[in-house]
């Protein structure tokens, strides 16, 4: 797990109540722990049937706190919870969800519960006839109304062997929903950014295409520092076969037009759009609606020909000419040499606020690898020239200079 710029130093107090789902539970503290957090552990009687507090202080490296009449500290309770950044319950079973929507305070965990002044998140794990239960969904509507952020639960097999709705998120996707709330101070917050990213590919039959190397890897990791951020985030994607950030609304595009026609329709009201996108300049000049027969390439050969692709970021030149928006633009250039010179060029002709320049031939800047070498241009010359880093560390410079722009 690599370290999160978001989740450094951030107190996140987890609490864990009885459920075969505790496993679970370990692998999230587990993530936030390598991603720089610091997770407290609160476990009721229960959770102990299933996993141990030796278990969590290990993959931890802090206490493990259970008994609420611990003499060591007899205010415990607001201790953790006036500290806590984020208080998050995994898995919360049936019981524990009657005990916060009533103010029950039994044990540590839901005294604690009433004692917290963070954000509150709970997800639910429980068979799916319990779930359902009148009893069960009023408790969590009143919940809601108190403003606690259920998550979930997701529809799958349970431990009773039965399916339906009931089982616990995966630790991803909580972590995913971690990093949301975390982010919700964020200095982007409220604001609407789109990002493009990976290739398109301008097919000359149904099965092959014109296309470049880009993986989306570089695009992937400015979504996430933009959602890290507190932004609402829509990506336009290419083909890419990378994960997409959890919380980004995506929009699966193939070809440049229909990139162009996804970033156009989404920067209608955006207040940043990242063109990372490496968008195929050249498409064939005539297509087959069936594969080309290695027989039949004679009749085809040159003939096929190649036409220049929408320029996407002249289009949005023209549109943000006409409306303002996006209000900040910032773009990529991916050169092989004089990449500088190309990347003033290219700011300057797209009327970009920014444009991130590297050169693509060097081995650990390029196509595919987990770092980059960039240097950011303005109009008024350099912003900032970044060494290697690792892409997530560019993208969260990007949107730190972005932000500035935006005033934030």
């Amino acid at each position: 797990m690599t370290p999160i710029s978001l989740l450094q130093n951030k107190q996140i107090l987890l609490g864990v109540s009885g459920s075969i789902a505790c496993y679970k539970a370990v692998d999230l503290a587990s993530q936030m722990t390598q991603a720089g957090a610091l997770v407290d552990v609160i476990m009721t009687e229960a959770a102990q049937q299933f996993v141990t507090p030796l278990t969590f202080r290990s993959v931890t490296g802090r206490p493990v706190f259970s008994n609420m009449w611990d003499l060591d500290d007899h205010v415990r309770h607001v201790g953790l919870g006036e500290t806590a950044d984020l208080f998050l319950i995994v898995p919360a079973t049936a019981n524990t969800l009657a005990k916060l929507a009533h103010g029950t305070a039994d044990n540590l965990l839901t005294v604690t519960a009433l004692a917290a002044r963070c954000p509150l998140l709970v997800a639910p794990a429980m068979d799916g006839g319990m779930f359902a239960h009148p009893a069960t969904q009023a408790n969590l509507e009143t919940l809601r109304a108190r403003g606690v952020s259920i998550l979930g639960p997701a529809v799958g097999r349970m431990a009773s062997g039965l399916s339906g709705p009931g089982r616990m998120l995966e630790p991803a996707d909580l972590l995913g929903h971690v990093r949301l709330t975390l982010a919700q101070k964020g200095p982007l917050a409220g604001t609407k950014v789109v990002v493009s990213t990976g290739p398109t590919r301008e097919p000359m039959d149904p099965v092959r295409f014109i296309s470049n190397r880009s993986t989306g890897k570089q695009g992937l990791a400015v979504a996430q520092a933009a959602l890290d951020a507190g932004a609402q985030v829509t990506l336009v994607a290419g083909p890419i076969s990378a994960p997409i950030p959890f919380g980004a609304h995506t929009i699966h595009v193939e070809t440049t037009q229909q990139m162009a026609d996804a970033v156009l329709g989404a920067i209608q009201d955006a207040d940043a759009l990242f063109m990372v996108a490496a968008v195929a300049d050249f498409r064939p000049g005539k297509q087959s609606s069936q594969k080309i027969k290695k027989t039949e390439m004679e009749d085809w050969g040159l003939a096929i020909g190649l036409e220049v692709t929408l320029d996407i970021l002249s289009a949005v030149k023209e549109h943000r000419e006409r409306t303002g928006f996006p209000r900040v633009s910032l773009g990529f250039a991916a050169e092989t040499h004089d990449a500088f010179e190309y990347g003033r060029q290219k700011l300057l002709r797209k009327g970009l606020n920014f444009i991130a320049v590297n050169d693509v031939l060097q081995p650990d800047a390029g196509f595919g690898v987990d770092t980059n070498r960039v240097v950011l241009l303005s109009s008024a010359g350099v912003v900032e020239e970044m060494p290697l880093l690792s892409k997530t560390a560019v993208a969260e410079r990007l949107v730190h200079h972005v932000a500035r722009a935006l005033g934030r």
